[in-house]
């Protein structure tokens, strides 16, 4: 597991560059994944404010609970990551965050979740660009969980302890973006 170098900079902006330009191969990714995605790209933002030249079609949700973050075993990817997915069409990133974490993880927020930024991702062995949105957010209470096809387990983690398996090297660079004060 790579762990994440937080770069933070002036504009706002972890990463390679700013806009979809960036999405040339380069050895500094922010974070890289077993199956050679790479993050390249953060942008602390508003949600209003789309990036521009790629899709987002995805969105993620760091839901906190004290000093832990929520954590799903997806049984495809064979690792431990952020509860989120694709949205569904015609629906905001908002709500699919609010949909996947509840699907992937029998989680909901405390409140609203917060917009933290966009991530820039180059995914796939074609190194596809595309954004995702990234949510944080409370949890008081831990609600039961229960497997399904997709996800095999639910952890809460302090982001230090050893988890069983791989985790995403993307995932916890994007959990760590969120930590609460």
């Amino acid at each position: 597991m790579l762990l994440p170098r937080p770069l933070p900079t002036a504009s706002g902006v972890l990463g390679l560059g700013a806009d979809f330009g960036m999405f040339s191969p380069s050895p500094e990714p922010l974070a890289v994944d077993h199956r050679g995605n790479r993050l390249v790209s953060f942008t602390f933002g508003t949600e209003d404010v789309l990036p521009g030249g790629a899709p987002v079609p995805m969105a993620l949700t760091a839901l906190w609970r004290r000093n832990e973050v929520v954590v799903v075993y997806d049984r495809f990817r064979g690792q431990w990551e952020l509860p989120g997915g694709l949205l569904e069409p015609g629906e905001s990133p908002r709500r699919a965050a609010v949909r996947e974490l509840a699907e992937e993880s029998g989680q909901v927020p405390s409140g609203p979740l917060r917009f933290v930024g966009y991530a820039g991702f180059l995914l796939g062995p074609a190194q596809r660009p595309e954004y995702g949105a990234l949510f944080t957010g409370h949890a008081l209470p831990r609600r039961d969980f229960r497997a399904d096809r997709e996800i095999e387990a639910v952890r809460w983690w302090n982001l230090r302890a050893p988890l069983p398996g791989r985790t995403s090297g993307i995932d916890v660079h994007l959990a760590r973006l969120t930590l609460p004060d």
